[in-house]
């Protein structure tokens, strides 16, 4: 399967009489925009701001990111099951809007849900104060249920991003990408003296507002299944969740998977890329081992010598990320695991809720316990006041002055990158002897 990803650069946005991309500016008509969100009769108030790097910004509490795509060629459509029809995507060729996103807020959903500021110390902690945002801001009918409230502003953020991707779909790209999975035996064939190398994305999938969905369904449904690395830029896997921001994949960072581009910079060099193997996160435990057992068992079907395992989430999910890599790794196949840390503020408490002598390997995205300070903000779009209830805030983190007090929990952070684990896995370059 093969994509090409045009980016078009987005290196401001301003509200116009049109919406459309000009010189990389993306002009919005905010009416029509204010309008299209409107429709949603869960959303008694909408509005739209503009967020820019370097301003004095503070957004919260943060729902989703979205990038805008749109899909000009190819079977498919963004978002599909979602926004599109059911088919499969990952084809054929995309156009990006580099540089901007769609950001959700207003009355909060759920109480993990997080901050971004595009100045300060706090910008330094996200990849979203680099962006020019437009922030939704929706408010919803009095008296709606939590689960009605996050469909709503999910899907709030899924059209705003498909309206302003328009823009996007007959111009050419600054810059294409190409990206490409051959099918799984002729992978093989092709790259035959490199290490066979898959990547297990972990999905949130707890429910009680920790959902995520794949072609829009459920991922608490499904089983560990494959695809292609492909199909994931294309949309099919969508936050629906509101867990703790440190911990949360928003659907930019499933759009833009640093572990996914990581291994496709090895792939035919150090490594023979074949694929992600997607499984979900359970509650109860004959289900984590049916969905570690599925994993396991596709990983030692597919031959692999190497897993990279990413995580969403922090305590109960930490016993499915401990499953999963001990039960690869005793297929005899080396296993790194990505994950944060919750070691306690001191930074002396146990890291995971569950470990194992087998996870040897890990790659840390840090202690999300450690304690910042934010400083006041000129701007508050959303709400300030949920920051003491939010996961990673206290009774007492905003200060009269606009100062807040945070755990790295409430912010809007990046997935790890995986630099440095290929050589975590141990393997030999350019060859796949020895295993």
């Amino acid at each position: 399967m093969r994509l090409e990803l045009g980016h078009v650069l987005i290196n401001d946005v301003q509200f116009g009489e049109e919406t459309k991309i000009d010189s990389g500016v993306l002009y919005v008509n905010k009416e029509e925009l204010i309008a299209l969100i409107k429709e949603d009769e869960h959303l008694k108030e909408v509005d739209v701001e503009i967020a820019k790097p370097g301003e004095s910004v503070r957004i919260t509490p943060v729902k989703d990111v979205v990038e805008p795509r749109v899909k000009v060629e190819g079977p498919g459509g963004i978002f599909p099951g979602v926004l599109s029809k059911v088919d499969v995507v990952g084809s054929g060729k995309t156009n990006v809007l580099k540089g901007c996103a769609v950001v959700t807020t207003g009355k909060i959903v759920g109480f993990q849900e997080g901050i971004i500021d595009m100045s300060g110390p706090g910008a330094d902690y996200t990849p979203f104060s680099k962006l020019n945002n437009l922030v939704l801001i929706c408010e919803p009918i009095d008296e709606l249920k939590q689960h009605d409230h996050e469909r709503a502003v999910r899907f709030a953020g899924f059209k705003a991003a498909q309206y302003l991707a328009e823009a996007a779909r007959e111009l050419k790209p600054d810059k294409v990408e190409t990206y490409e999975t051959l099918p799984l035996l002729e992978s093989i064939e092709k790259h035959s003296d490199l290490p066979k190398v898959a990547y297990v994305q972990m999905l949130q999938s707890q429910g009680l507002l920790h959902d995520t969905y794949v072609y829009g369904v459920d991922a608490k449904q499904i089983v560990p299944t494959l695809m292609y690395p492909t199909e994931i830029m294309d949309g099919a896997i969508i936050s629906g969740n509101c867990v703790s921001a440190c911990d949360k994949n928003t659907t930019y960072h499933h759009l833009n998977n640093p572990v996914v581009e990581d291994l496709y910079a090895k792939h035919g060099k150090e490594i023979n890329f074949l694929g992600v193997i997607i499984t979900n996160e359970n509650v109860y435990l004959a289900d984590k081992e049916r969905s570690s057992n599925w994993t396991a068992k596709l990983a030692e079907y597919l031959g692999l010598d190497g897993v990279v395992i990413s995580q969403e989430g922090f305590g109960n999910p930490d016993t499915d990320l401990i499953m999963n890599c001990k039960k690869i790794e005793q297929k005899g196949i080396k296993t790194v695991i990505i994950t944060d840390e919750y070691a306690g503020r001191d930074g002396a408490s146990q890291s995971l809720a569950d470990a194992d002598p087998l996870a040897d390997a890990v790659v840390t995205g840090g202690n999300a316990n450690e304690v910042i300070e934010l400083p006041p903000m000129d701007k508050i779009i959303g709400h300030k006041q949920f920051v003491d209830i939010i996961a990673g805030g206290f009774d007492g983190s905003l200060k009269e002055d606009g100062t807040i007090i945070v755990e790295l929990q409430a912010i809007i952070v990046e997935l790890q990158a995986i630099t440095g684990a290929t050589n975590e896995l141990g393997f030999n370059k350019m060859s796949a002897k020895g295993f």
